[in-house]
């Protein structure tokens, strides 16, 4: 998820043949009184439609775990198809809609039809454009890929029917398939340099030989048969059994150890031995990319740099602040303090769920104070599956099914608890539910106007921004009364201003891992399971991690505008209501519905 910045705010929609200003004008549809006129427009708007709902289609025919984790279970049975020739027609399949859609003359629509099209397009545009880099043949990281996707996958699936179970078992027969056009994808991107970091790559035929080792029924693939319905009969309850304890047994449990033997043997000896992305072919541009598609802006990446050194200087001096008052004279001292005192470190992994769900149930009375829109859905805090902690972050979200069948869940990581400090629990709660990621998702889900692409899209810079903008909503509220939890909250910003810094260094002025550990310790405290966690993920995930703050500022920006042009005529409510009420947008986008907002209020 991602952050915007200080922007060149019509770019996008000049490129996309829109004008940055019309978006969000006031749609006459005067010229369309005659007969003739009316079925013109209303033959457009029908296309768009039915041209949206194909494309809709389409994802999730050929994304059929996406679609089973949105609660469509008509491909249950089926795992994408990572073929050479899938992803040629994929391909071919955005080339086709982007020109469909970019036929359609959108002239005389509402503001929100107008945006499906704009959005839909700029999608496919830059879905089309990274067709270049080949990132498929990358397929597999040490925090992602098929290998962790899968089995994490199986506690997003809703078992309530026999079927649902036949299907299950399905999917786990096919998972051998699935691995061996991985393989060759993978095969593909050593003979095209296009390799992840070595040094990571031991990593991922770890976590296999891990996943093959669990006892049968230790194992996530086998955990659906732990919570069989009531009303199933013994003996489905028996034939499922036999079935799934067999496909794990039979197919699972061999393509997990084929796999790392193929990644130990094969892949990690051609890893790349620079972490930077600039250090692959056609490098500079791979970044210029990656980073425009996270934060939804054209700044360039020096840019990004010296705004991050300038957050990380403003955020150490608060945090300078809380420490002085708690008797510390400088940041070094407090932090080692930190790291030794008991008081702030959890004592099992139970106590770490239990503080996420104190600080969610705490925020849920709040929200009628800042929202008059408020989900249906409510938040589950959860634990990350065991294997897959090591290279876990601290907390994440999963999106719930759109019909509320399976709730959203926030993932927390409760390994090595005794290495985890409980500071930034409160604030990082706050990220991750409510009012963070499942607020900002949740209505998404629940908006009636909006086609599906929006509801269960997103972009990077508008979710992570706002999740980052809704810590900073807890202090206003009033938490974070202990000021270790405060200090938490600022480590919690610095962490997202570091991101800024060491992004750009690692990728775009060539620092090595060393120097971003480094800079992490010189201007934090946070913890070195973490640091260690979050620094490989930077090289992994290029772009991602600049959206945080980027988007952060963007929102705060557009709360200052609105307070300033509308004075007491502005209510915190009504303007959360409005950044959250078209879904998920492209920062500058979202920028022109503010301002138009605030026009239709003066």
């Amino acid at each position: 998820m991602t952050l915007k910045k200080s922007i060149q705010l019509a770019a996008m929609l000049l490129v996309l043949g829109g004008a940055h200003t019309e978006i969000f004008a006031t749609t006459s549809v005067a010229a369309a009184n005659s007969g003739n006129a009316a079925t013109s427009l209303d033959a457009r708007r029908a296309a768009l439609n039915s041209l949206l709902a194909e494309q809709w289609e389409y994802k999730l025919r050929t994304s059929p775990e996406f679609a089973s984790i949105l609660g469509d279970k008509r491909y249950n049975d089926k795992l994408s198809d990572f073929s050479q020739a899938a992803i040629d027609a994929d391909q071919k399949a955005d080339a086709d809609f982007l020109k469909r859609f970019s036929a359609i003359d959108s002239k005389g629509f509402t503001v929100q039809e107008q945006l499906n099209k704009i959005l839909m397009v700029q999608q496919l545009k830059s879905s089309v454009a990274g067709v270049r880099f080949k990132d498929w043949q990358m397929p597999v990281l040490q925090n992602s890929g098929i290998h962790l996707n899968t089995p994490e996958m199986v506690a997003m699936l809703s078992f309530v029917t026999v079927k649902d179970y036949d299907d299950y078992v399905a999917r786990l027969n096919a998972l051998p398939l699935a691995f061996d056009q991985t393989i060759i994808q993978m095969q593909n991107g050593i003979k095209n340099k296009l390799m992840p970091p070595q040094f990571l790559l031991e990593k991922i035929a770890r976590q296999c030989d891990d996943i093959a080792a669990l006892k049968i029924d230790a194992t996530p693939f086998t955990q659906p048969l732990n919570k069989f319905p009531a009303d199933f009969s013994d003996a489905d309850k028996q034939r499922l059994s036999v079935a799934v304890k067999a496909a794990v047994e039979q197919k699972v449990v061999p393509t997990y150890q084929k796999f790392a033997k193929f990644v130990r043997e094969e892949y990690v000896p051609h890893g790349r031995k620079e972490v930077g992305l600039w250090s692959l072919p056609d490098g500079a541009a791979r970044y210029k990319y990656k980073a425009k598609e996270s934060t939804t802006t054209d700044l360039a990446p020096e840019y990004i740099h010296q705004l991050g050194l300038r957050e990380v200087k403003r955020i150490e001096d608060q945090m300078l602040g809380v420490a002085k008052k708690l008797g510390y004279a400088d940041l070094k001292s407090f932090n080692a303090m930190v790291l030794i005192n008991p008081d702030l470190h959890p004592k099992s992994r139970q106590e770490i769920l239990d503080l996420y769900n104190k600080y969610t149930d705490q925020m849920y009375v709040k929200l009628p104070q800042l929202f008059g829109r408020l989900p249906k859905a409510k938040v589950t805090i959860m634990p990350v599956e065991e294997f897959s902690e090591k290279e876990a972050p601290g907390a994440s979200y999963n999106q719930g099914a759109a019909d509320g069948s399976r709730p959203g869940h926030v993932m927390v990581n409760t390994g090595d608890f005794a290495n985890r400090a409980t500071l930034s629990i409160e604030t990082t709660a706050l990220h991750e539910g409510v009012p963070g990621h499942h607020m900002q998702i949740s209505i998404a889900q629940e908006l009636p106007e909006l086609p599906q692409f929006r509801a269960q899209g997103g972009y990077n810079a508008f979710a992570e921004g706002w999740a980052l903008y809704s810590e900073r909503l807890g202090e206003e509220l009033g938490f974070y009364q202990d000021p270790y939890s405060y200090y938490g909250h600022l480590q919690d910003e610095m962490l997202r201003a570091i991101r800024l810094v060491v992004d750009t260094g690692l990728h775009y002025k060539k620092w090595n891992r060393q120097q971003v550990v480094d800079f992490f310790h010189d201007h934090s405290g946070i913890e070195e399971v973490e640091v260690q966690s979050e620094t490989d993920r930077y090289i992994v995930w290029p772009g991602q991690a600049l959206g945080y703050k980027i988007g952060q500022l963007k929102i705060i920006e557009l709360r200052d505008y609105a307070m300033k042009k509308l004075g007491k005529k502005f209510d915190i409510r009504a303007f959360h209501d409005e950044v959250l009420g078209a879904g998920s947008l492209p920062l500058d986008v979202l920028e022109q519905r503010i301002h138009a907002w605030v026009k239709t209020k003066s």
